[in-house]
């Protein structure tokens, strides 16, 4: 009977654990559902600046709360959403969305691979018809070939 309800216990436990867990606290929470939802949209495109690889809605970090709460003030004080990323982009920097935004540096940042992948075929092809061309060589002259015949038989 213990095997039994030990094996239940630990199912129910691995069950329940794969759950995220929201570092959000319910004092955090807003009254207004609507407001709550474009709150937890907006902070789960937030980068957490201490954890860097967490959105703020999953961090535990002080910073995290401290961003959390500044975009729900912010929303109830009838910014938009856009309104809202870009105070947060203008007070840390473009690294604070996790998904950065399309702009010039992004494009260079995304396309380098494109452009040196390219740039490899490119050199691939033209290396392999030089290659190739100098293959073929010139036929060797009868004293050439008399003079190859004579240092072999040596």
């Amino acid at each position: 009977m213990t095997a039994v309800l030990a094996r239940v216990s630990l199912l129910f436990l691995l069950a329940f654990s794969a759950f995220p867990a929201f570092a959000f606290n319910p004092d955090e929470v807003l009254s207004d559902p609507a407001l709550e939802t474009r709150a937890r949209n907006l902070t789960a495109q937030l980068r957490c600046m201490v954890c860097q690889n967490q959105s703020i809605d999953d961090s535990n970090a002080e910073l995290a709360r401290d961003l959390r709460l500044l975009v729900r003030d912010r929303l109830v004080k009838g910014d938009s959403d856009e309104a809202v990323i870009n105070y947060v982009v203008s007070r840390y920097g473009e690294f604070v969305l996790l998904k950065p935004r399309f702009t010039a540096r992004t494009l260079v940042l995304w396309g380098a691979p494109i452009g040196l992948l390219l740039i490899g075929v490119v050199a691939v092809f033209v290396f392999s018809r030089r290659r190739a061309a100098l293959a073929e060589g010139e036929k060797l002259t009868s004293d050439e070939e008399a003079r190859i015949r004579q240092l072999l038989e040596r």
